[in-house]
């Protein structure tokens, strides 16, 4: 029987990196059950494992590692620079100390690939061991820290890493990434409802014929969701998976059930967010209108918006509409897609299995 071993290089900021990952090593996992290839996959991240196993099903090494830092964030849009250069900094000055460790893990495994998304340092280890390195997003690091104060030898370490790196699978929602050298764009990806809608609606308890507005905002949530704002819409209801929401009559609290925001999708008219590729990605691929808010001094954050409007039914609002209306925006129209109502014939949208292709590039190395 042949045999796959990767090792994934996940990197620890937010959740959306983790689940987008987690759904190509759930699509590799069950192409190589039906091929009859032993698959082994190493998830090294510090990511929740029980984040991870709500998106994969097979059996996956966990091995909490960190190999890059973000942004050390106190919730999904506020940011700490002084802490994340800091950090950044350490993570620099003992990155020999880092692919050693690493280095030994991938030599006991047999480790044919590292797959990263998007840890630069991934990319020396990958060289330290002498396999390829393949990386997959939608921006790199040095996007997000090129603009910043005090960054700059972090910049340049991370692209020259990023140039060393065999090719990158570009996501939507991308920003250039001209540090790659070898560059393959590919589809949406994500994980797929997991539930008949139905079932899931009676289970909920749930009225099909009332607005439903999903409510998810990111791994780190936000620090003041104004939940009042719910009661000026007492004929709707309302879905979240804050831990901390408050009990308001028309909001279902799903953080304690084993339910992902993808799976309750279907059940909803709407997505109110924040910029975050994963539920972007996951919201068009099942052609969910979304409200989304604006963020500033996070570069992704511009390429997700313009991709939001020209993939999906969209309305862009600003954080002075999320926090100090009353939420009026929710009665408004949405805008259509703009490359689907305006150039379809002539642009080819992302495929909506991004995972499965990457899967099968992946697959590539021993077929």
């Amino acid at each position: 029987m042949k045999t796959l071993t990767v090792y994934f290089a996940i990197t620890n900021h937010g959740f959306g990196h983790a689940t987008r990952t987690a759904s190509v090593v759930e699509a590799l996992a069950k192409i190589c059950s039906d091929r009859l290839i032993e698959f082994k996959p190493i998830l090294a991240t510090t990511a929740p494992l029980w984040l991870l196993e709500s998106y994969i099903s097979q059996p996956f090494i966990y091995h909490p590692v960190i190999l890059d830092i973000g942004v050390v964030q106190s919730d999904s849009l506020t940011m700490d620079k002084t802490t994340t250069l800091k950090q950044l900094q350490n993570l620099y000055d003992n990155q020999n100390i880092t692919v050693a460790q690493e280095l030994e893990l991938i030599k006991a495994n047999g480790v044919d690939l590292i797959f990263a998304d998007i840890p630069p340092l991934a990319v020396a280890i990958a060289q330290a061991a002498n396999i390829p390195c393949w990386m997959s997003s939608n921006f790199g690091w040095d996007l997000i820290y090129q603009d910043w104060q005090g960054f700059e030898l972090i910049v340049d370490w991370i692209q020259v890493l990023y140039g060393q790196s065999d090719r990158l699978l570009r996501l939507p929602f991308h920003a250039p990434m001209n540090a790659f050298p070898q560059i393959q764009d590919l589809g949406f990806t994500g994980g797929m409802p997991k539930y008949d809608p139905e079932s899931l609606r009676k289970e909920l308890g749930l009225s099909s014929d009332r607005p439903t507005i999903l409510l998810t905002f990111g791994g780190l949530s936000l620090e003041s969701i104004p939940y009042q704002n719910l009661a000026e819409f007492p004929d709707w209801q309302f879905l979240t998976f804050d831990r901390h929401a408050p009990e308001v009559k028309n909001l279902k609290n799903l953080s304690f059930k084993k339910l992902r925001p993808v799976d309750v999708m279907p059940l909803s008219d709407r997505l109110l967010t924040k910029p975050g590729y994963s539920t972007l990605s996951e919201a068009c691929r099942l052609d969910l209108p979304t409200i989304c808010l604006t963020r500033q001094g996070f570069k992704e954050a511009e390429y997700l918006l313009q991709g939001l409007e020209n993939y999906s039914h969209h309305l862009i609002i600003s954080p002075e509409d999320f926090y100090s209306s009353n939420w009026q925006f929710l009665e408004q129209q949405t805008n259509p897609p703009k490359l689907r109502a305006e150039e379809e014939h002539i642009y080819e949208l992302p495929d909506k299995f991004g995972e499965l292709a990457i899967a099968n590039e992946i697959l590539s190395l021993v077929t």
